[in-house]
């Protein structure tokens, strides 16, 4: 399933006539990439970072929420071609929906939950023995289905030894679930802010720092559109899912940095000749609330078989490491 929704990211050209393809790539957070080389890949985890490569390209998380600080204060533009061939720009804002961190290493941080606010669900310091994670291989293609192949090839696990699932999943650094109204919720940048004052990790870990099993859920309302319109389709609202491990990155890098008495050399803005400088997150699961007619779906694409498996990937994915979404459910309940 991953496969087949990697394999044609809908991000991959910003010039096509499809409005969910454009809105697609609107929305793909792109942060600065940054370069490990080689010879400082012995200090990190072989099982979470693709095999025989002399480089890995990873972005910092402060850089990925960087990406959202504009979003949060005005809204992500798209532009949207309505069937009377007329064209307006329609402005969503992001949303945290639900996020898990899965880091090498315990990482202390309180916990927080708040007794006044049910909508909030902050777990931290934990690690995950679910069997059925070492499932998640069968969701990835390529360099990623190598990780979890890894990950997953001993079949008699001993689940009581030392080695385990925190060896293979990593430390459950951070959950959170949103669940109050989207008339209640914070932006994005809001709530990272808020979940950082108790998880300082937020801001200062990087992707090749964090398992395959770390991702994030966004929200996108819609806000308003210009020029503005009556138009039912417009309510459609999207939640998109993104993965924040490094093992989906593939690059080059220098090194230039010595921390805490190890190489953690990492480039800042050193790039090989030819590579992308930036590591777009396209999303690889979607599922949609109010979206009727064909204005997000155009006829004679690939837009149905696109948003079909885009789903899929996100409910096989849930469904592996066992979780239960609230906006998932949803928006798949009313959809």
């Amino acid at each position: 399933m991953w496969e087949s929704t990697q394999s044609s990211s809908p991000c991959s050209s910003s010039s096509s006539s499809s409005n969910l393809r454009r809105f697609l790539h609107s929305i793909t957070p792109r942060p600065p990439s940054l370069f490990l080389p080689k010879s400082c890949i012995d200090n990190l985890s072989c099982l979470w970072l693709p095999a025989d490569k002399d480089n890995i390209e990873y972005f910092s998380l402060a850089d990925l929420w960087n990406c959202y600080e504009e979003w949060s204060a005005y809204g992500v533009g798209t532009q949207v071609v309505l069937g009377s061939g007329e064209s307006i720009t329609q402005y969503f804002a992001p949303y945290l929906s639900g996020i898990q961190i899965y880091t090498d290493k315990c990482i202390p941080a309180s916990r927080c939950r708040r007794e006044d606010n049910d909508a909030v669900e902050v777990e931290s310091d934990s690690w995950s023995d679910d069997s059925g994670s070492d499932k998640l291989s069968r969701s990835f293609s390529n360099n990623s289905s190598r990780t979890w192949d890894a990950i997953s090839e001993d079949s008699n696990f001993d689940h009581d030894s030392s080695f385990s699932m925190r060896d293979k999943l990593g430390y459950l650094y951070l959950q959170y679930f949103e669940r109050c109204s989207p008339y209640f919720r914070v932006p994005l940048m809001d709530k990272i802010t808020e979940v950082a004052q108790s998880h300082p990790g937020l801001m200062t870990l990087k992707s090749l720092d964090l398992s395959p099993a770390s991702w994030m859920a966004v929200a996108w309302y819609p806000i308003y559109h210009i020029p503005s319109q009556r138009n039912k389709d417009l309510a459609a609202c999207f939640l998109t899912y993104h993965t924040l491990s490094s093992s989906f990155q593939d690059t080059e890098v220098q090194c230039d940095e010595i921390r805490s008495g190890i190489e953690t050399c990492y480039s800042k803005g050193k790039q090989k000749a030819g590579s992308s400088s930036t590591s777009p997150l396209s999303p690889f699961g979607l599922a949609t609330y109010k979206m009727q007619g064909n204005l997000w779906i155009k006829p004679d694409t690939d837009d149905h078989e696109r948003i079909i498996n885009l789903y899929s990937a996100a409910d096989s994915w849930l469904k592996q490491l066992n979780i239960h979404h609230h906006d998932f459910s949803f928006f798949s309940f009313h959809s």
